[in-house]
């Protein structure tokens, strides 16, 4: 069962990647639209989002649920050790859903639109960069139980050139994913191509930011090109998510989108496979030479077998009920 829940965690940060992910990308993409365009682009993103607007962070919820009740120590040393970069995390997502629900359906227009707009926009760029200063910290060995002093234990145990390289990295590929994602909701060819026009520019920052995180990886003695490149799994992951990018930049091209966002989320998928199956089941390893293993720092048999049926039977109501949501929009716009 243990593998059950497992399974679930890694689909829950998947999606929540992906989904979550464009959701902020739309914010991203909207802030670095010239102000001529961005009127236009905010009506296509917030059709591109509609689908899975209120439910991306059920997967964000489900994957804290699980570390909580299936990894109790694990969970323990991620709140403690990171405790500033999640707040600011959970903090961004609460700023970012009120501004843009008050953008949207605040009965007044008056100056206060503008201030929302801002917090949409700010809070939809800091959040997936704090998100990946999370992730980084957990595999970059900066999380050091023993040391002493509080900046060595909350602040450097995240706050380093590797995490900002890592958090520009997450930031970009929420970018992509927006504009990947909202190509289908253009409505005319002026719109089509302002939104290709993101999608290359975006797929360059994403080139751009993944070089950097290889290169604050080496000078930081962290062996990601090792991780990566070591065994075949990860260079056909790699390799994989390119042949995508390559097939992404083809449709885009001869403007036939049907199978553009398939492909930007396959791509997640390799991109996340690739940086995590050389370590796993590690999820963390911290600075004192130790680890925490999915496999061997689980809560009791009894625990993870109650949370593995649950998981399961609550996926029988979620996912036909999410399909429908999805589904449901998809039949509004045409």
């Amino acid at each position: 069962m243990i593998y059950v829940v497992i399974g679930f965690l890694w689909l829950s940060i998947c999606l929540y990647i992906i989904l979550g992910g464009a959701d902020f990308g739309a914010g991203i993409v909207e802030l670095f639209t010239h102000k001529k365009a961005r009127h236009k682009t905010e009506e296509i993103m917030y059709q591109s989002i509609a689908p899975v607007w209120e439910a991306n962070h059920m997967w964000l919820i489900i994957a804290i649920v699980i570390l909580f009740v299936g990894f109790p120590e694990i969970y323990t040393t991620m709140s403690t050790y990171l405790h500033i970069p999640l707040v600011l995390m959970l903090l961004g997502i609460i700023a970012r859903g009120t501004a843009f629900t008050f953008r949207h359906y605040d009965a007044v227009k008056d100056n206060w639109q503008i201030l929302y707009t801002q917090i949409f926009y700010y809070a939809s760029l800091l959040t997936p960069f704090f998100l990946g200063l999370i992730a980084a910290a957990t595999v970059s060995h900066s999380i050091n139980p023993d040391a002493v002093g509080f900046l060595d234990l909350y602040i450097f145990s995240w706050l380093n050139w590797f995490g900002i390289s890592v958090g520009l990295f997450t930031v970009a590929l929420c970018a992509y994913l927006a504009s990947i994602f909202s190509l289908r909701e253009t409505r005319d060819k002026t719109d089509l191509t302002l939104m290709i026009r993101k999608s290359r520019q975006t797929m360059v920052f994403v080139v751009i930011t993944g070089m950097l995180v290889f290169l604050t990886a080496y000078i930081s003695d962290i062996p990601l090109v090792m991780w990566v490149f070591s065994k075949p799994l990860g260079v056909m992951a790699i390799s994989f998510a390119t042949v995508a990018l390559a097939l992404i930049l083809r449709a885009l091209h001869q403007q036939k989108l049907l199978p553009v966002r398939a492909l930007a989320g396959f791509q997640m998928v390799m991109i996340l496979v690739a940086a995590t199956y050389q370590h796993n089941p590690d999820i963390i390893l911290l600075g004192n030479g130790q680890h925490l293993s999915l496999l061997e720092h689980m809560a009791p048999p009894k625990t993870i077998n109650a949370l593995g049926w649950a998981l399961m039977l609550g996926s029988l109501f979620i996912l036909p009920f999410l399909f429908y949501l999805m589904a449901s929009f998809s039949r509004q716009r045409k």
